[in-house]
């Protein structure tokens, strides 16, 4: 048997009725009245209670199916018009949206039902109406089916721009779009939150679980800086001197689900203006929360690497704030040593990321204090020692500088009694912010205190400073005292000389003496031969000739005897123009040393340095008759071992350099009739070391294949070089889309441009 209709039941299936079947317009009009009463506070509490539960969804779904022009001007003026809208601004406002959202998907095509509920639709967005639904889901909730409803509410929240999207098209209100709403979802939630610390204070209990879970759908979805930029300046300001705002955070962030806590640590790490909001946000969720210190201390620092400088002084000075979290750290920097440290990560790991390691290593030292260091000191150590020599074997100038740079704060940190470590090394901007970044921060200094400057306030120490090697009578007085020039004595000079240019050789053959036989009383002479040797070479071919290889093996062998300025510039110029004037017979000589025993890394680099040349502009480009001189003897023997050198094993650098060397032989012998053999020859030497762990060969290798692709015939490539091209095509789109390095994967795409140069020709060829 059908249970009795309550008296709120019976009036409201009354008025339903009318609103249905009624073309009157006054009775219309007294039906919307008497059901407004129970909106509007003027019927008894429990009879709006029992209309909000059980009634509500009916009615305004009754009003979404009778919405029409005609239905609408039934009575009067704008009054059925108002008490319409009312009903969804004014009402249960989850109920409101959800039935909005409905029958704005149930509409097919543009209408003016469609476009009626969009515009309410976006009154509700703007008068507060979606904090109104979140404060009513952060209440305790004891209704059947509500955490079904949670879910379908959180859906339609965080996808309504998408929704709206699809369903109006060009006709799509600006209030709809992503870029609008979300920062309004972002203001919405703020106010919900309050709304939650007005009733605990209050004491009443309340839950932030939904709020949580529109923020990490959201941030999910990629739109963390929409609504975290408003609503993370708003909580850095409310948290401010408020435990309880802070406690609300602190639980916002914790009831985050697990699979949302990347997206929305990522999000506050890069939205926060440092380290100490940061803390004010989280508090110790990184201690409570495995995933949130999965998050924090592996996947930020290790898996990825898009964190800017101030996201990882945000994120290491967060874990350095609080004593329980500093023991994180300190374990951060032993795993970040241990990565820095490994010598397949620099071989696999791109610059940037390297970069990123090292950065982080730096700000990790300089929170952590020299006790808190003292009980890894080893462990440290070692990690260090191994990261810098794999980092000074690299053949990448970038990657040994960070070598240097990390391993001389390490070791000042690490070891402060003993000598500090010193390299010699080029600064410049990047070099300056990572030393500037390893400044040790003072008690209480912050993030926020220092700015955006990250120049810092350098101590002075003993070995840095004058006065640690003066006798302490000598530091009393004022500054003025010790800058005064009255204390220096005049340098007596009337005995110096000036460099005579009767000194300096007029013969090539002179110079090629001076340079063998130095002796101290010779000094000024052999500076001179060295200066003058290059001009003397260029202006007398004739007479170079007649020593060239000689003259060669002079220079190839020469030491630095003085601190004469630009020695090796002097010595690599001279060579370059002995090679130039006497080719064949140079070219013999030093591709037959660049495999002999007992020579040095440097004078092998030398060689490769000394073969390829170019004329001046204007001049004949003699180089055609010599090119297989140079290049054949250098390529043929490079995978034989010799005691002293390994091209294949340790000496990656001198291998790097010469593959750019083959690539650059390989370009200047263009259209000549060598170039075919060489393109063969080049070709098969970059399939064999395709796979080289070093970037600096890489780079090398996709290099020469595009110098292959422009000094080759295109007609002889097609005929002589089918299968070779065929297997190098796939190679580079291989390499364009997969490798570490992004000048290897430029290069790379750069090669594979000039192959479409003979796509078509390319294409014909059978598999």
């Amino acid at each position: 048997m059908e249970p009795a209709r309550s008296a709120v039941g019976l009036s409201v299936q009354e008025a339903v009725h009318i609103l249905q079947s009624s073309e009157d317009g006054g009775r219309v009009l007294s039906a919307l009245e008497s059901l407004q009463r129970y909106l509007r506070g003027t019927a008894e509490p429990a009879e709006q209670e029992e209309f909000a539960a059980k009634h509500f969804a009916a009615v305004l779904r009754c009003l979404v199916g009778r919405l029409s022009p005609r239905w609408l001007q039934l009575s009067p003026g704008d009054r059925p018009e108002q008490l319409w809208d009312s009903f969804f601004l004014e009402g249960p406002a989850d109920q409101a949206f959800l039935v909005l959202m409905e029958a704005i998907e149930g509409t097919a095509g543009p209408s003016f039902r469609l476009m009626k509920m969009a515009q309410l639709l976006a009154r509700f967005l703007s008068e507060g109406r979606v904090a109104a639904l979140m404060e009513e889901q952060c209440r305790p909730q004891m209704k059947p089916g509500f955490p079904l409803l949670q879910e379908t509410l959180l859906s339609k929240v965080v996808s309504l721009p998408d929704h709206l999207g699809n369903h109006l098209q060009q006709d799509n209100l600006a209030q709809f779009f992503p870029q609008n709403y979300f920062p309004l979802l972002g203001e919405e939630a703020v106010r919900a939150l309050q709304s939650v610390v007005d009733s605990l204070r209050g004491g009443l209990h309340c839950s932030v679980s939904f709020v949580s879970r529109v923020l990490g759908k959201v941030c999910i979805q990629g739109r963390h800086k929409e609504i975290l930029g408003r609503l993370v300046p708003q909580l850095t300001a409310l948290t401010q001197g408020s435990c309880l705002w802070q406690r609300v955070c602190w639980r916002l962030v914790e009831q985050v689900p697990d699979g949302a806590m990347e997206a929305v640590l990522t999000g506050l790490v890069e939205a926060t203006p440092g380290p100490e909001v940061l803390s004010r946000l989280l508090g110790n969720l990184v201690v409570k929360n495995k995933k949130a210190q999965f998050v924090m201390t592996r996947k930020l620092l290790f898996m990825q690497y898009r964190c800017t400088t101030p996201m990882l002084q945000s994120l290491l000075g967060y874990l350095a704030m609080d004593s329980q979290r500093r023991p994180l750290l300190i374990q951060a920097l032993k795993e970040l040593l241990e990565t820095w440290g490994s010598s397949s990560a620099v071989r696999h790991t791109p610059l940037a990321q390297q970069r990123y390691i090292s950065m982080a290593v730096l700000i990790c030292l300089a929170h952590l204090g020299e006790p808190e260091l003292r009980d890894s000191r080893e462990e440290l150590l070692a990690s260090m020692m191994a990261g810098v020599k794999c980092r000074l074997d690299s053949s990448l100038p970038a990657v040994r500088r960070l070598g240097m740079i990390v391993a001389e704060v390490i070791s000042t940190r690490i070891h402060p009694e003993g000598p500090p470590l010193r390299f010699q090394y080029e600064e410049d901007e990047l070099s300056r912010e990572m030393l500037a970044l390893a400044t040790p921060w003072p008690a209480g200094d912050t993030l926020e205190a220092r700015g955006s400057s990250l120049n810092p306030v350098v101590a002075e120490t003993p070995a840095e400073t004058m006065e640690g090697s003066m006798p302490p009578a000598q530091l009393q007085g004022s500054d003025s005292e010790l800058d005064s020039d009255d204390d220096f004595i005049p340098y007596d000079m009337s005995g110096d000389k000036e460099l005579k240019s009767s000194k300096a050789p007029q013969y090539v053959r002179d110079c090629m003496e001076a340079l063998t036989t130095f002796e101290d009383k010779d000094m000024e002479r052999w500076e001179a031969a060295l200066k003058a040797l290059e001009g003397l070479v260029r202006r007398n071919p004739e007479a170079t000739r007649e020593v060239s290889v000689e003259l060669a093996r002079v220079l190839l062998h020469l030491e630095e005897r003085t601190c004469v300025a630009g020695f090796e510039e002097l010595r690599q110029r001279a060579l370059v123009a002995v090679t130039v004037t006497d080719p064949a017979q140079v070219a013999e000589h030093l591709t037959s040393q660049f495999y002999a025993l007992n020579y040095s890394l440097r004078q092998r680099m030398d060689i490769l340095d000394g073969s390829p040349w170019q004329e001046p502009a204007g001049g004949p480009n003699e180089f055609a008759s010599v090119a297989g001189c140079f290049f054949f003897p250098l390529i043929h023997h490079f995978d034989r071992p010799l005691v002293t050198f390994d091209l294949l094993g340790d000496d990656q650098l001198v291998l790097g350099r010469l593959t750019h060397t083959l690539g650059a032989l390989m370009y200047l012998a263009v259209n000549t009739t060598v170039a075919v053999r060489m393109g063969k020859a080049l070709l098969e030497f970059v399939w064999a070391l395709r796979f080289h762990v070093d970037t600096y060969v890489r780079r090398g290798l996709l290099s020469a294949v595009s110098s292959v692709l422009l000094s080759v015939p295109a007609e002889r490539l097609l005929e002589d070089l089918q299968d070779e091209l065929l297997e190098t095509r796939s190679w580079l789109a291989d390499v364009a889309e997969k490798d570490v390095d992004e000048n290897c994967r430029e290069l790379a795409v750069r090669a594979l441009l000039l192959l479409e140069r003979l796509r078509d020709r390319l294409l014909s060829l059978p598999s």
